[in-house]
């Protein structure tokens, strides 16, 4: 159980299945959703309302299921620098991951599905301290804002 308070995260992932999935599983591991949105769009014009420490978006979201995704997460970014990015993706998309890691900039994360083997996986990637070295999960650290983490 975590103490102070509950990080806040917002999540974009088309899937209603996981999105819900994913909802229940945060709450349960002591997060506070803040917001689950099936596409990009929605978390962008809900994210000031929201205000979370993290937000966490599948790469490929409608209308186009290409890259969606990251380019929500280079806007969030821009206009929102004190939150963390968490990216969950089916797939390495390693020219998305350098996009988005060429700012330099930390509190950021890349994670595979298919590594999420455990919640605690993913609670770890959510929470982690920027500054540990992070080489599990398939997530890799970028380390700075927030306790998002990445790996490729």
């Amino acid at each position: 159980m975590m103490s102070g308070p509950a990080v806040r995260v917002v999540l974009a992932e088309d899937s209603t299945l996981l999105r819900e999935g994913l909802v229940r599983l945060l709450d349960e591991a002591g997060f506070e959703v803040a917001g689950a949105y099936g596409d990009a769009e929605q978390l962008l014009a809900d994210v000031g309302r929201a205000r979370p420490d993290v937000a966490m978006l599948d790469v490929r979201l409608p209308p186009d299921f290409t890259d969606e995704g990251i380019r929500a997460a280079l806007r969030l970014r821009r206009d929102h620098p004190g939150v963390a990015i968490l990216i969950l993706s089916q797939y390495l998309e390693s020219l998305y991951a350098e996009e988005l890691f060429a700012s330099g900039q930390g509190g950021l994360g890349y994670l595979l599905k298919e590594r999420v083997t455990s919640l605690d996986s993913l609670t770890d990637a959510i929470r982690r301290d920027p500054t540990r070295p992070c080489r599990r999960h398939g997530a890799r650290s970028a380390g700075g804002v927030g306790a998002a983490a990445l790996e490729a």
